[in-house]
Protein backbone atom coordinates (compact mmCIF):
# COMPACT_ATOMS: atom_id res chain seq x y z
CA UNK A 1 0.00 0.00 0.00
CA UNK A 2 2.91 2.58 1.37
CA UNK A 3 4.40 1.81 -2.42
CA UNK A 4 1.15 2.85 -4.16
CA UNK A 5 0.51 5.88 -2.58
CA UNK A 6 3.42 6.71 -3.84
CA UNK A 7 3.65 5.60 -7.28
CA UNK A 8 -0.09 6.26 -7.67
CA UNK A 9 0.60 9.62 -6.95
CA UNK A 10 3.50 10.04 -9.12
CA UNK A 11 4.30 9.17 -11.98
CA UNK A 12 0.32 7.45 -11.61
CA UNK A 13 -2.06 5.33 -11.90
CA UNK A 14 -1.24 4.55 -15.81
CA UNK A 15 2.40 4.23 -15.42
CA UNK A 16 2.68 2.42 -12.62
CA UNK A 17 2.80 -1.39 -13.46
CA UNK A 18 2.26 -4.40 -11.07
CA UNK A 19 6.12 -5.09 -11.73
CA UNK A 20 7.06 -1.58 -10.68
CA UNK A 21 4.84 -2.14 -7.62
CA UNK A 22 5.65 -5.29 -6.37
CA UNK A 23 9.52 -3.66 -6.92
CA UNK A 24 9.21 -0.94 -4.87
CA UNK A 25 7.42 -3.13 -2.33
CA UNK A 26 10.03 -5.45 -2.20
CA UNK A 27 7.30 -8.51 -2.60
CA UNK A 28 6.75 -11.15 -4.93
CA UNK A 29 4.06 -10.65 -7.90
CA UNK A 30 2.31 -13.61 -6.63
CA UNK A 31 2.50 -11.56 -2.65
CA UNK A 32 0.53 -9.02 -4.57
CA UNK A 33 -2.13 -11.11 -5.57
CA UNK A 34 -2.10 -12.65 -2.66
CA UNK A 35 -3.52 -9.22 -1.22
CA UNK A 36 -5.02 -7.66 -4.02
CA UNK A 37 -6.97 -8.77 -7.96
CA UNK A 38 -5.12 -6.01 -9.37
CA UNK A 39 -3.78 -2.44 -9.81
CA UNK A 40 -7.30 -1.75 -9.67
CA UNK A 41 -8.96 -2.75 -6.76
CA UNK A 42 -5.42 -1.67 -4.78
CA UNK A 43 -6.40 2.56 -6.03
CA UNK A 44 -9.68 2.04 -5.06
CA UNK A 45 -8.21 0.76 -1.83
CA UNK A 46 -6.19 3.62 -1.58
CA UNK A 47 -8.80 6.10 -2.47
CA UNK A 48 -11.23 4.74 0.08
CA UNK A 49 -8.98 4.72 3.19
CA UNK A 50 -8.17 8.71 1.80
CA UNK A 51 -11.84 9.44 1.58
CA UNK A 52 -12.65 7.68 4.96
CA UNK A 53 -9.80 9.61 6.82
CA UNK A 54 -10.42 12.68 5.08
CA UNK A 55 -14.31 12.55 6.25
CA UNK A 56 -13.29 11.91 9.74
CA UNK A 57 -11.34 14.74 9.99
CA UNK A 58 -13.99 17.16 8.34
CA UNK A 59 -16.54 16.13 11.00
CA UNK A 60 -14.33 16.37 13.74
CA UNK A 61 -13.78 19.77 12.57
CA UNK A 62 -17.66 20.56 12.29
CA UNK A 63 -17.94 19.21 15.58
CA UNK A 64 -15.95 21.58 17.40
CA UNK A 65 -16.97 24.47 14.97
CA UNK A 66 -18.83 27.12 16.12
CA UNK A 67 -22.61 26.86 15.86
CA UNK A 68 -23.23 29.34 13.16
CA UNK A 69 -23.27 28.42 9.64
CA UNK A 70 -19.62 30.42 8.78
CA UNK A 71 -18.09 29.25 11.61
CA UNK A 72 -19.00 25.28 10.23
CA UNK A 73 -18.22 26.09 6.43
CA UNK A 74 -14.83 27.73 7.51
CA UNK A 75 -13.91 24.94 9.93
CA UNK A 76 -15.42 22.11 7.54
CA UNK A 77 -13.27 23.61 4.58
CA UNK A 78 -10.33 24.34 6.44
CA UNK A 79 -10.18 20.65 7.57
CA UNK A 80 -10.39 18.87 4.56
CA UNK A 81 -7.82 21.56 2.28
CA UNK A 82 -5.48 21.26 5.20
CA UNK A 83 -5.67 17.46 5.59
CA UNK A 84 -5.46 16.85 1.53
CA UNK A 85 -2.32 19.40 0.85
CA UNK A 86 -0.27 18.23 3.98
CA UNK A 87 0.41 14.94 1.46
CA UNK A 88 0.60 15.31 -2.15
CA UNK A 89 0.05 12.05 -2.39
CA UNK A 90 -3.06 11.88 -0.73
CA UNK A 91 -4.41 15.60 -2.73
CA UNK A 92 -3.21 13.49 -6.15
CA UNK A 93 -4.53 10.42 -5.43
CA UNK A 94 -8.20 12.26 -4.35
CA UNK A 95 -8.26 14.81 -6.75
CA UNK A 96 -5.92 14.32 -10.09
CA UNK A 97 -5.80 10.12 -9.81
CA UNK A 98 -9.45 9.68 -9.67
CA UNK A 99 -10.35 11.11 -12.53
CA UNK A 100 -7.15 10.09 -14.70
CA UNK A 101 -8.22 6.09 -13.96
CA UNK A 102 -11.19 6.39 -15.68
CA UNK A 103 -14.25 3.96 -14.72
CA UNK A 104 -11.69 2.38 -12.32
CA UNK A 105 -13.11 4.71 -9.37
CA UNK A 106 -16.12 5.72 -10.67
CA UNK A 107 -18.30 4.09 -8.01
CA UNK A 108 -15.70 4.94 -5.69
CA UNK A 109 -15.71 8.78 -6.39
CA UNK A 110 -19.34 8.95 -6.72
CA UNK A 111 -19.61 7.06 -3.35
CA UNK A 112 -17.24 9.79 -1.79
CA UNK A 113 -18.72 12.75 -3.14
CA UNK A 114 -22.17 11.57 -1.90
CA UNK A 115 -20.79 11.35 1.73
CA UNK A 116 -19.39 15.04 1.23
CA UNK A 117 -22.64 16.43 -0.09
CA UNK A 118 -24.59 14.94 3.29
CA UNK A 119 -21.64 16.44 5.62
CA UNK A 120 -22.48 20.32 3.29
CA UNK A 121 -25.94 19.39 3.65
CA UNK A 122 -25.88 18.10 7.41
CA UNK A 123 -23.88 21.50 8.60
CA UNK A 124 -25.93 23.63 6.66
CA UNK A 125 -29.24 21.64 7.99
CA UNK A 126 -30.01 24.07 11.14
CA UNK A 127 -29.46 27.39 9.29
CA UNK A 128 -32.89 28.82 7.42
CA UNK A 129 -30.35 31.74 5.93
CA UNK A 130 -28.82 28.83 3.70
CA UNK A 131 -31.91 29.59 1.26
CA UNK A 132 -34.33 27.52 -0.41
CA UNK A 133 -32.13 25.82 -3.08
CA UNK A 134 -32.12 22.34 -3.39
CA UNK A 135 -29.42 21.73 -0.56
CA UNK A 136 -27.85 18.88 -1.93
CA UNK A 137 -27.24 20.41 -5.43
CA UNK A 138 -26.11 23.49 -3.59
CA UNK A 139 -23.27 20.42 -2.04
CA UNK A 140 -22.50 19.15 -5.25
CA UNK A 141 -21.75 21.99 -6.66
CA UNK A 142 -19.64 23.46 -4.02
CA UNK A 143 -17.81 20.59 -3.15
CA UNK A 144 -16.81 20.53 -7.37
CA UNK A 145 -15.45 24.07 -6.95
CA UNK A 146 -13.29 22.53 -4.23
CA UNK A 147 -11.88 19.71 -6.13
CA UNK A 148 -11.12 22.24 -8.74
CA UNK A 149 -9.04 24.62 -6.38
CA UNK A 150 -7.05 21.68 -4.78
CA UNK A 151 -6.45 20.48 -8.92
CA UNK A 152 -5.43 24.19 -9.41
CA UNK A 153 -3.08 23.76 -6.19
CA UNK A 154 -1.73 20.62 -7.26
CA UNK A 155 -0.86 21.56 -11.03
CA UNK A 156 0.29 25.28 -10.68
CA UNK A 157 4.04 26.03 -11.24
CA UNK A 158 3.09 28.63 -8.57
CA UNK A 159 0.90 27.14 -5.64
CA UNK A 160 -1.82 29.47 -4.68
CA UNK A 161 -1.07 29.39 -0.49
CA UNK A 162 -3.47 27.18 1.37
CA UNK A 163 -5.09 29.95 3.09
CA UNK A 164 -5.63 31.52 -0.17
CA UNK A 165 -7.86 28.38 -1.06
CA UNK A 166 -9.49 28.12 2.16
CA UNK A 167 -10.65 32.07 2.04
CA UNK A 168 -11.82 31.46 -1.96
CA UNK A 169 -13.59 27.84 -1.17
CA UNK A 170 -15.70 29.32 2.03
CA UNK A 171 -16.48 32.76 0.32
CA UNK A 172 -17.73 30.24 -2.41
CA UNK A 173 -19.69 28.01 -0.03
CA UNK A 174 -21.03 30.76 1.61
CA UNK A 175 -22.80 32.94 -0.95
CA UNK A 176 -24.02 29.41 -2.63
CA UNK A 177 -25.60 28.63 0.60
CA UNK A 178 -26.92 31.93 1.07
CA UNK A 179 -30.33 33.31 0.22
CA UNK A 180 -30.57 35.00 -3.19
Amino acid sequence: MTAAYTLYAKPGFAATTIERLCSEARISNRAFYECFGGREELLQALHERCVEESLAVVAKALQEAPGTLDGRVKAGIRAYIEFAAADWRRARIMHLEVRRSGDVLTASRQRAVDSFARLVEEASADFPQAGSLNRRLVALGVIGALQELLIEWILADQQPAIDDLVEVAVHIFIRSLSPS
